[in-house]
Formats: structure tokens, sequence, C-alpha cells
């Protein structure tokens, strides 16, 4: 780095992967007529500003962790950053900054805990992860198997050239994940397979994140949401933050990793300013729906 920072790559050695960290960029949009999901960071402003912070492209490859955090060795010189759900860091056993970048020296070991609000941290290297790519991406795409397999213990990262001399901030505003979000949606193409009841049960009631939520879908429970139409459509197309309306009246929110199509009304689809809350809501968060459009131009 320029300024008298980090000059030369390093490598990082996983002693601890954690419950699930995986290896995450920008994903690969544009794929989907191949049968290609996007998949990419679930938090993309989480993912963005912690790149920012660690002085790299926005782009760049970071790594994101579920609930219980990462322990990794540093071979060389780094800054990191750590964002998205909060959690503690230690450097060597000592308090690190959250949100800010952290200078790290050959030998020493960062440590991210366990998440106290939110659920995936996104801890950015200085000069990102130089992994292959697969099309166009190294993120990990659980569902189709696309991009490295989750860390584990033992593992090395190859991590590039930095470019850039970390961002120079006492602490990056973000917002804390709460345990009681309301996300903005739109109507989606199969909106008029919900009763007057089923419209009124989605947009004014509270739902459940479920403890079966990943990367591939948030499901909800309470309701029920009511339909006027029954039954199986033909396999159609699904984006991220389609909200598909299963026979029992539950919902599936479905995030990065999810599949190209499905046979499952989409009522609605979730604003991309809401794709955040969806990555950060634990189990057992209160998520309620507010309409931001309701025409079709």
């Amino acid at each position: 780095m320029a300024g008298g920072g980090v000059t030369r790559p390093c490598s990082l050695t996983v002693e601890r992967p954690g419950l699930l960290t995986t290896v995450q960029d920008a994903g690969r949009p544009g794929l989907a007529h191949l049968g290609v999901p996007r998949s990419g960071a679930l938090d993309p402003a989480a993912h963005r500003l912690a790149n920012r912070l660690a002085g790299n492209p926005e782009t760049a490859p970071v790594l994101e962790t579920t609930l219980d955090g990462v322990t990794l060795r540093f071979s060389g010189p780094a800054a990191v950053a750590v964002t998205g759900a909060v959690a503690p860091l230690r450097l060597d056993g000592r308090h690190a900054g959250w949100g800010v970048p952290v200078l790290v020296r050959p030998g020493q070991v960062l440590d991210v805990g366990r998440a106290t609000a939110g659920v995936r941290c996104y801890l950015a290297v200085s000069g990102g992860f130089a992994l292959p790519t697969v099309l166009g991406s190294v993120a990990t795409d659980l569902l189709s198997g696309l991009g490295p397999a989750p860390l584990v213990a033992g593992q090395t990262l190859p991590v590039g050239a930095a470019s850039a001399d970390p961002a120079v901030i006492d602490l990056a505003p973000y917002e804390i994940p709460s345990r009681d979000v309301t996300l903005p949606i739109h109507r989606g193409p199969r909106d008029s397979w919900l009763t007057a009841d089923g419209w009124s049960a989605m947009t004014t009631t509270s739902f459940t994140v479920a403890a079966a939520s990943n990367r591939i879908g948030l499901r909800l429970v309470g309701g029920p949401v009511g339909q006027a139409a029954r039954g199986e459509l033909p396999s159609e197309g699904l984006v991220w933050g389609a909200i598909q309306v299963l026979p029992d009246g539950g919902l599936v929110v479905f995030l990065a990793d999810h599949p190209t199509t499905g046979g499952y009304p989409v009522a609605a689809v979730v604003d991309p300013a809401g794709f955040s809350a969806c990555a950060q809501s634990v189990p057992g968060t209160t998520v309620r729906f507010k309409m931001v459009h309701t025409g079709r131009g």
C-alpha cells in the first residue's frame, strides 16, 4: 500500500471455520437463463462497506460468516474490516474494532466471535481473495455447488496484492440489525392468486423467521396467507426477493442462492432496499411487509 501501509500479499490459514463461512463477491448476475443463480453476498451493503474500509474495489471477494464467526491466522501484513452482523473481534486475544479498518501483522490471529445482532459478518482483507473464478465470480453457491466449498480448518486462502490504502475513519455508519424488520415489497406476477383476506394478511400481520432459513431463502411462518387459486403453476422464473406462497399459506422469501425457477405463485417481491434486512434476520425475527408500489407501470 502507498503511504507506509501493507506492501505485499499474504495468505490466511483457517484455524476455526465457524458454522458456515463462504467466499462471496457480487455474484453471477445475468445468467438465470442458463439455470445459474446470482449468488454472491447476501448483505450487499455490508459487502461493499467492508471492501471500502479495507481499500478494495466494492465487488472484491470477502468472507461471509454465519452466526458464530471465524478464526484466521495471517502469514503477512494486511488490513481487514468486518461489517454486517455485530460481533466481537479479537486480534491475538485483544479487542479490535468492528466496522473500522484493523491492521494485522504477520503471525497474528484474528477471531470473529458469535454475532450479537444479525446473522452474517463480512470480512474483507486488503487485496481480496485470489481464487479461481467460475462464470466470472468466486462466490460460493450452496444450491448449485458453484464456487469454492465452505471453509474448513487448516485451509489456506491466498490474498491478492493491495491496490489502495485502507479507509481513514473512526466508525463507518451502518444500521445495526434488528429483530423486528419491515420489508418494502412490490406486487408480484401472481398477485391475483391471493384473496382479499390474503392480501390483508400479507400487508397487515406479522410473520416470524423460521429456523429452516438459509442462503436460499427465508422461511416465514404466520398468517396464513389465503389463496384465491390453488394448485401448482408451470415452472416460472424467480428473482432475488421473490415471495412465494406455499400451499399451507406460509411464505418463502428467496435470497441470493435461490433456484432460477419455481412452481408456486410469487405474489410479491421484496425491494432490493430490504435485502440486507433479510440477510441479517435471525430465526425468531418479526417480519412485516409494506407495499411500496401497487401499480403495474
